[in-house]
């Protein structure tokens, strides 16, 4: 017998709370084809020190464009993936206050606000789009927003030329002098997602016990599915294979680590070793929570702005930001090329785990609008115009995909974000520097 589920329906454990995917048993039988109950999720992911414009930028424009080499492992998910050219942040520009443009490309980025030089608590930028649907939308999800990253970085001090850390190390900003902290390691997202608690009795037993979320709400669970149709039988069971491969990955990681001889000092459980696990792990939670609506907004950085880390899984043992100084030093440019193509290729796989993720008549990506981008374009020269954007997914069907869209005339970003906000339904007049909505993207 087929029961009528709430979209909102969790199963509950001890120390925990399990949101469930869109089922079928979730949609009115009164409802036409026509009709989605899947809510529109938007996310925004950032990654330092600009790109190699000439293997980012497609050639043609419209639906008959084609993948430069940087974008290639794009291919897959073409037909979902709209490429934005020619839309600024000039906010990122110096005004008079010299030097520090990895600062302002990350603090102005989702704000269309130009950041205040200070290395002490005078910090100031503006509100961020992400807060600004938070603020509004927030309350219908079990979290508001998640902010995520991969590099904690210092929360004092100056990160560039005189600019506070808070800048380089945050994209979210609540309001102008409160940038939301972002959570670099994957267990503490999954607590956050699926725990009621983090610290307290309740986590303590579940970590005494060593037992999976599922273990948790297992028996509730299999009552369900005695009560489903087989196709949502069978997505309740993808969903928990892709909640229990996570949990088994963040475990291995922990313990991996714990292998390597580190000096005796107190330290929070850590992070992976491996930079690639790493990103990808955060990628994988953000598809969880999008699938069981945990949130509906998020944000993702890669690496701090002017992060110097290399990648050596890519074989590139120069740190990022050093060589984003290339001087047209073609090793150096080709370097930078490894480094944009691995980044877009992690970014591909993720956009590839929501389009296989099935979703009311459709996928979750489908219902989803997730921006990629960085603050800067040409990392050699600083240009905070013409910036490499992204925009994947097709909001519900509002946004028109498969397309590279050469804005003219500098339009800000924060046009597109507007048009954003609106298809969350957050009813938000201007943002930072914006002059209007971005309607191109129009389906």
């Amino acid at each position: 017998m087929s029961v009528q589920l709430n979209r909102r329906t969790i199963l509950k454990g001890v120390g925990c709370a399990l949101g469930l995917p869109l089922l079928e048993a979730m949609t009115p039988q009164r409802a036409s084809a026509a009709t989605s109950a899947a809510p529109v999720r938007m996310a925004f992911i950032s990654f330092p020190n600009g790109a190699i414009m000439d293997s980012w930028r497609p050639n043609g424009e419209g639906e008959s464009f084609e993948f430069c080499p940087t974008m290639q492992p794009l291919a897959e998910v073409r037909s979902h993936v709209t490429v934005l050219t020619g839309l600024a942040q000039e906010n990122g520009f110096a005004k008079g206050d010299g030097a520090g443009d990895h600062a302002r490309s990350s603090a102005s980025l989702l704000t269309g606000a130009h950041p205040v030089k200070t290395s002490g608590a005078n910090i100031r930028v503006g509100q961020s789009v992400d807060q600004a649907a938070a603020e509004r939308i927030g309350y219908l999800t079990k979290l508001p927003s998640l902010e995520i990253g991969i590099e904690r970085g210092r929360d004092a001090g100056s990160c560039d030329s005189g600019y506070s850390c808070a800048y380089s190390n945050s994209i979210s900003w609540k309001d102008a002098t409160t940038p939301m902290a972002k959570e670099i390691k994957p267990r503490l997202v999954f607590d956050r997602l699926f725990g009621t608690s983090v610290g307290g009795a309740g986590q303590s037993r579940r970590n005494r016990v060593r037992q999976s979320v599922l273990d948790l709400v297992s028996e509730q669970a299999n009552d369900l599915k005695n009560h489903l149709g087989r196709g949502d039988q069978k997505k309740i069971d993808q969903y928990f294979s892709s909640v229990r491969d996570i949990e088994q990955r963040i475990s291995r990681a922990g313990q991996n680590r714990q292998e390597i001889a580190v000096p005796e000092f107190e330290t929070p459980e850590e992070t992976p070793s491996d930079v690639q696990e790493h990103i990808r792990l955060m990628y994988d939670l953000m598809a969880l929570a999008f699938q069981t609506d945990a949130t509906r907004i998020i944000t993702f950085m890669s690496a701090n702005e002017g992060s110097n880390r290399p990648y050596r899984m890519v074989g590139v043992n120069n740190g990022h930001h050093e060589l984003s100084h290339h001087r047209e030093d073609e090793e150096k440019v080709e370097q930078l090329r490894k480094i944009d193509l691995f980044l877009v290729g992690e970014f591909a796989r993720f956009l590839g785990k929501l389009k296989e993720t099935s979703e009311g008549e459709g996928n979750l990506l489908d219902n989803c609008m997730i921006m990629y981008g960085s603050g800067l374009s040409d990392g050699n020269r600083h240009k905070h115009d013409d910036l490499p954007i992204i925009l994947a997914g097709r909001a519900g069907g509002t946004i028109k995909t498969g397309r590279h869209i050469v804005v003219r005339e500098g339009a800000p970003l924060n046009n597109l974000f507007l048009s954003m906000l609106d298809r969350m339904g957050s009813g938000v007049a201007s943002l930072g520097d914006s002059t209007g909505r971005l309607k191109v993207i129009d389906s």
